[in-house]
């Protein structure tokens, strides 16, 4: 009995609450609505404070309740997530009410707004490029702000959610065997980032990069890719010693150096058949222009007769009388 009558008595509270937004939300009394919006707030009912909120703000419009319901919706749309929504508002708070005691409070709330609002690392990262300037802009304004003490935190922890989403991009092309266009994201990703947490696992990246791009390259760019694969093992060892990345730069040193060994016995015998390659050539050629020489000797024998002859048959058409004269008898 006890049971059913705490059971009825929450059905009747349940019921009049939900009577009570409704009124408040058919009312046009300003004081009824606010108290209504009020109460939901400190029950943390935030969809029924929005939705409240939401009527108040041209009915409260020049009054003294204005920053105080602007403050509370913003204050609700954070708790309900709508972090976007919520960093926008303080942020027009602390804009059109700096002298309120809760300006710094809203500049604040909105650079952590866009905090949260960062999406995950794989996704697009406009958001936290946009929540560092945020956190970045509260530093430059209030710097001894004692809200500004985790702020560098923050800021870290979004800077790297950056590297670690260029990181993983580069690494995507030496998992694809693009090992020329990882070695050249890797390289950009330090230049972005000169103090990245990744450095040695990058470090570790780029000198695989060099070392396939040594052992898998072209005749003409092999010799000069190990010699940059084993100068960047060196960079390693001597950056990072006594790591695991140190001695991957030794093991794999000793495999370019046997392919730096092996690439010029094999450059040896290139550069060997190619020479007798070029002589047999020159030769053949040698033979050739002799061959040529020869025929254009005998080419030139034969014009030279047939002009010898040509200039006999001349003078002797010179030398030779022409005919005498001869009449005919008339009949």
């Amino acid at each position: 009995m006890k049971k059913y009558i705490l059971g009825l008595f929450a059905v009747a509270v349940v019921a009049s609450c939900a009577s009570r937004q409704e009124k408040a939300m058919r009312s046009a009394d300003k004081d009824f609505i606010l108290k209504a919006a009020n109460d939901n707030f400190a029950k943390k009912k935030w969809k029924n404070a929005l939705a409240l909120y939401d009527r108040l703000a041209n009915l409260v419009a020049g009054t003294d309740d204005f920053p105080n319901v602007g403050f509370n919706t913003a204050y609700a749309n954070y708790y309900d997530k709508s972090y976007k929504l919520a960093g926008h508002q303080f942020k027009n708070f602390a804009v059109n009410f700096p002298k309120d005691p809760r300006a710094e409070e809203a500049a604040y709330m909105s650079a952590l707004c866009y905090y949260e609002g960062s999406m995950d690392y794989n996704l697009d990262q406009s958001s936290t490029e946009l929540a560092i300037n945020e956190l970045q802009d509260f530093l430059t304004n209030y710097p001894n702000s004692e809200r500004s003490k985790n702020i560098s935190q923050l800021i870290d922890e979004l800077s790297y959610k950056l590297e670690f989403k260029a990181y993983e991009n580069a690494r995507q092309y030496f998992k694809m065997g693009e090992y020329k266009a990882a070695n050249v994201a890797l390289e950009n990703v330090l230049e972005d980032f000169p103090s990245t947490k990744l450095r040695p696992k990058i470090y570790d990246y780029i000198m695989k990069s060099r070392y396939e791009l040594a052992t898998k390259s072209i005749y003409d760019l092999k010799s000069e890719r190990i010699e940059s694969a084993l100068t960047y093992t060196r960079m390693v060892e001597k950056e990072l010693p006594d790591t695991e990345y140190a001695k991957t730069a030794v093991d794999l040193r000793g495999k370019l150096e046997k392919e730096k060994q092996n690439f010029a016995v094999t450059k040896k015998q290139v550069e060997e058949r190619m020479a007798a390659l070029n002589a047999k050539q020159k030769k053949e050629a040698a033979k050739l222009a002799e061959k040529n020489k020869t025929d254009q000797q005998i080419k030139d024998q034969i014009s030279n007769e047939k002009k010898a002859m040509q200039i006999q048959r001349d003078s002797a058409a010179l030398q030779t009388p022409p005919p005498a004269a001869t009449f005919k008898i008339q009949r």
